[in-house]
């Protein structure tokens, strides 16, 4: 009973790494020049400890920066000007992340920059899916926690996790002025995410490090080794296995060279053989 449970958690794990790791090249910062692969956040050494006042000033300035890069950015779109707002409101909530909390994993560029995207389709996708209905300012609620919820999902299953996306989907629903964006909300979240992303390279890379990684925290060249060394063992112990098989027909009992049987096993087999002549 106790090894059953203690195997039942790795049967619902679902790792997207384990797919998606082996077509992801290793960051190539080393071999280019280190002024510009600095930064993109790669150091030679460990980075200065910095204290508490210097990471509120510089997230201040990012922030600041940012967000008013974004609005006159945004406000120059037609689009945007005829239709929504120059602004995203997640990407306020963004902006604490990329630009203080630099070091969790909520702020990395695989989760700020695609978990947004993934969350501008699923919140347009649901807005209009709910909005056929004739019903739809009464049962716009629920839509707006459908797109949240899809949202949080997809991110955990892709390794995405970012929480302003999930008020990126329920803002894609239930604001009026978003709505009217339509699909146009997604160039717009990829535009938004795109400034804040870049921004962020340059301030939080001025006297601290961003990001920690881009993809993932593990060593990619080591992964593509293990995924090579899995595939070979497994290659391994197919032709073991085939070499090791015990034949038994209605003539003979094949036993590969290798294989040591028990006189007791040996004659189970004769039997078996003897069965299956008498069949």
């Amino acid at each position: 009973m106790e090894s059953s449970s203690s195997s039942s958690p790795s049967q619902w794990d679902f790792d997207i790494d384990r797919y998606l790791n082996k077509f992801i090249p290793e960051p190539p910062w080393r071999s280019i020049p280190y002024p510009l692969a600095y930064f993109m956040g790669y150091r030679r050494g460990n980075p200065k400890v910095r204290g508490n006042i210097i990471i509120t000033l510089w997230a201040f300035i990012g922030v600041f920066c940012s967000l008013v890069l974004l609005h006159v950015i945004s406000n120059q779109i037609p689009e945007v000007a005829d239709h929504g707002p120059p602004l995203v409101a997640s990407f306020g909530a963004a902006a604490v992340l990329v630009f203080y909390a630099i070091e969790s994993p909520f702020s990395q560029p695989r989760n700020c920059f695609f978990s947004q995207i993934l969350a501008s389709i699923i919140g347009v996708s649901c807005c209009k899916l709910f909005s056929m209905s004739s019903n739809f300012e009464s049962i716009r609620w629920l839509g707006g926690a459908l797109a949240c919820a899809s949202t949080v999902a997809v991110m955990g299953l892709t390794k995405t996790i970012h929480p302003p996306a999930g008020a990126t989907a329920l803002i894609a629903v239930i604001d009026e002025a978003t709505i009217g964006l339509g699909w146009f909300l997604v160039p717009l979240v990829i535009l938004g995410s795109s400034i804040m992303l870049s921004v962020a390279l340059i301030l939080n890379n001025i006297q601290r490090q961003y990001p920690i990684y881009w993809w993932t925290s593990a060593d990619l060249k080591g992964s593509q080794v293990q995924q090579n060394d899995d595939i070979a063992s497994i290659d391994e112990e197919k032709a073991v296995s085939q070499h090791t098989e015990v034949v038994v027909t209605r003539s003979q009992v094949a036993i590969p060279d290798g294989v040591m049987l028990s006189e007791e096993e040996k004659r189970v087999l004769q039997n078996l053989c003897r069965r299956l002549q008498s069949l």
